[in-house]
């Protein structure tokens, strides 16, 4: 009986050893690539030419690589007029540019009176890219003009 005890003993400890050498590999799983979104504040939906419309951005990680880097382009769709930087960064449509911190300001300046929709692009160094679009309609400043009333 003693002997049957002492050989279910020694294999249930090569049974938890096995069991822990098979359960450890050398291959770590590390995430590299996180998705992540361009979280932006209200921004104004009227403007009129030479006007300067800011739009507050933050790019909101899922996790924390500290190798990424981000970048940023706009398209203008429609109308005409500038985007630039809170570091003063002029961007022209399409080029790519480095940013420099994930908490950032845009600036677009209108140059028409007509409506005006920008695309911008949030890419990382890892190929994923965020889209947003901001459009404004031109302030004609109607609002401002007296309304007309007949006489008697």
């Amino acid at each position: 009986m003693k002997k049957i005890k002492t050989f279910l003993g020694i294999t249930a400890w090569l049974v938890a050893i096995m069991l822990l050498a098979l359960a450890c590999s050398n291959d770590m799983d590390i995430n590299k690539v996180y998705t992540f979104d361009l979280v932006c504040m209200p921004v104004q939906k009227k403007i009129v030419q030479g006007e300067v419309a800011e739009i507050r951005a933050q790019i909101v990680k899922e996790g924390n690589f500290q190798d990424t880097k981000f970048y940023i382009r706009y398209f203008q769709v429609d109308g005409k007029g500038e985007l630039r930087l809170d570091n003063g960064t002029v961007l022209l449509p399409n080029d790519l540019y480095l940013l420099e911190k994930e908490t950032f300001r845009m600036y677009y300046t209108s140059h028409c009176t007509d409506q005006q929709l920008i695309d911008v692009y949030i890419e990382d160094n890892h190929g994923q890219v965020v889209q947003k679009t901001f459009s404004w309609q031109n302030d004609k400043g109607e609002d401002d003009l007296p309304i007309e009333t007949e006489s008697p």
